[in-house]
C-alpha cells in the first residue's frame, strides 16, 4: 500500500536573499553575491547579513512585544518567518500543528553577552538562562503562533533543518499530528563564532585588492572543485516549512523521499574522502526510484574544500554516469548553519514552481535537464549527520 504524500503547502523564510518569497526568487536570478566586510572584533570579515529592511523588520517585531525585547535574534529570526508561513498556509490558531525549529549554535549574540558581562562582574543576568535555552526557539514560535502541539527542539549542527524535516515526516506517518511547522534559525555572526571557524582554517580568506589572484570576484567558492583553499563564509537566517498529509489546492511540492545517515566518527568533523554517510542517505531517500529520475541536486557544498569534494564523488557514486544537475545557495548567501537545510528546500521549491535551474555563475554544468520534475536536496553536519530530502513537483 503506498504511503499517503506528504505536502509542503509554504515556506517562511528571512536571509539575505531577502524576506518575501519574490525578493527571495529575484535574489537568486541574480549572478552576484550578497557577501559584505563587516568588522569582528579586531578583524574584518566576510559575511552575510541581512538587508537594512530586513532588519527593521526584526526590530519592529522585538518591540512589538514587551516579552520578545531581550529575545535573541535567533529566535526572532523564526518568529518572523512562522508567522510568514502559516499565513500562506492558512493554518491558525486551535489547529495545535507542531513545532520543530532547530539551531546549530543558538542564542550565539545573547551567549557571548552574557558571558562577557560574567567575566567582568562574575554575576549575570536574570534572563541568561531562559532566553540562551536550546528549546527557546520551538518554544517562542509556538507561544507565538498559539499552538498547543508538540514542541521539539534540536541541533544537529548544518543538518539540523534537515532533520527538523524527518521529525515532521515521522509525526506526520504516525498519525500524531496532521501538520507540522519545521525548519532552522541561525544568527552566527559574532566574533566569537567566526574565530571558531577561523580556528579550523576552513573560513575565506579572499581580499578583494588580490581578486586577480584567483577566485573571480566571488569570495565563496562554494561548488568549485578545483579550489585549493576553503571558502566557507557565514550568513544568517530563518527558513521554515508547513508540512501536511496528503495533497492540497496550496501544496507546493511533494516529499517523495527522505533519507539519513551517519558515519563512524573518525575525528569531531570527519567526513569519508567519497561521503558514505551521503550515499547512504541518498540512497535511502531514493527508494525505488531510479536515480535518473532526479533532474537536480541543491548541495550541501559549504565552500570547504574537502566538504564540497566529498560530497560530489559520494554523488558519483550513487548517480554513476549520469549525474543530475548541480547547484548550491552557499556561494551567494553563505552557509548559514542550522538554517541551510531549510533555505535549500526552499531553492528547490522555487525551481520546481517557475521550472528554473539556478546556477553558479563560476561553474559549467555538463547538461541542464529540459523539465524539472525531481529535486535531491542534502544537508550534513559536523560528524557525518547526513540528510536527504526528494521533492518532487505537484503533478
Amino acid at each position: 500500500m503506498k504511503e499517503q504524500p506528504i505536502s509542503i503547502t509554504a515556506i517562511g523564510s528571512i536571509s539575505p536573499l531577502g524576506k518575501t518569497s519574490g525578493e527571495t526568487w529575484e535574489s537568486y536570478l541574480k549572478d552576484s553575491h550578497l557577501f559584505e566586510q563587516k568588522d569582528f572584533g579586531e578583524t574584518k570579515e566576510w559575511a552575510a547579513p541581512l538587508s537594512k529592511d530586513s532588519k527593521e523588520e526584526i526590530e519592529q517585531l522585538r518591540n512589538s512585544d514587551n516579552k520578545y525585547k531581550s529575545l535573541d535574534d535567533s529566535v526572532l529570526f523564526a518568529l518572523y518567518a512562522s508567522r510568514d508561513a502559516i499565513a500562506k498556509a492558512g493554518w491558525k490558531a486551535g489547529d495545535d500543528f507542531g513545532v520543530n525549529i532547530g539551531s546549530s549554535r543558538g542564542a550565539t549574540a545573547l551567549f557571548e553577552k552574557y558571558h562577557q558581562e560574567f567575566l567582568e562582574n562574575n554575576r549575570t543576568a536574570t534572563l541568561s538562562s531562559p532566553t540562551t535555552t536550546l528549546g527557546n526557539i520551538s518554544s517562542w514560535v509556538a507561544h507565538d503562533l498559539k499552538t498547543k502541539g508538540p514542541e521539539i527542539s534540536h541541533s544537529i549542527t548544518c543538518s539540523t533543518a534537515l532533520h527538523a524535516v524527518l521529525n515532521g515526516v515521522a509525526w506526520l506517518r504516525s498519525g500524531m499530528a496532521n501538520k507540522f511547522l519545521v525548519g532552522g534559525s541561525e544568527a552566527p555572526l559574532t566574533p566569537f563564532t567566526i574565530a571558531q571557524m577561523k580556528a579550523l582554517k576552513i573560513y575565506s580568506q579572499y581580499r578583494e585588492e588580490n581578486a586577480s589572484e584567483g577566485n573571480g570576484g566571488f569570495p565563496s567558492r562554494a561548488l568549485d572543485f578545483e579550489k585549493e583553499k576553503s571558502t566557507m563564509i557565514l550568513g544568517e537566517g530563518a527558513s521554515v516549512i508547513c508540512l501536511e498529509m496528503g495533497l492540497t489546492e496550496k501544496t507546493l511540492a511533494v516529499i517523495e523521499g527522505v533519507g539519513y545517515a551517519t558515519e563512524p566518527l573518525r575525528h569531531n568533523i570527519s567526513i569519508s574522502t567519497d561521503a558514505e554517510c551521503f550515499q547512504a542517505s541518498m540512497k535511502m531517500a531514493l527508494g525505488e526510484i531510479h536515480p535518473d529520475e532526479v533532474d537536480a541536486i541543491v548541495m550541501h557544498a559549504p565552500g570547504t574544500v574537502k566538504g564540497d569534494i566529498s560530497e560530489y564523488k559520494a554523488i558519483e557514486k550513487v548517480f554513476c554516469n549520469n549525474l543530475p544537475f548541480l547547484t548550491t545557495n552557499k556561494w551567494k548567501v553563505g552557509h548559514t548553519f542550522g538554517a541551510s537545510g531549510a533555505l535549500s528546500i526552499e531553492l528547490a521549491v522555487l525551481m520546481l514552481q517557475e521550472q528554473q535551474l539556478i546556477k553558479v555563475p563560476f561553474v559549467t554544468n555538463a547538461s541542464a535537464p529540459g523539465k524539472l520534475g525531481k529535486i535531491l536536496v542534502n544537508a550534513v553536519g559536523f560528524g557525518g549527520n547526513a540528510v536527504s530530502i526528494l521533492l518532487s513537483r505537484k503533478v
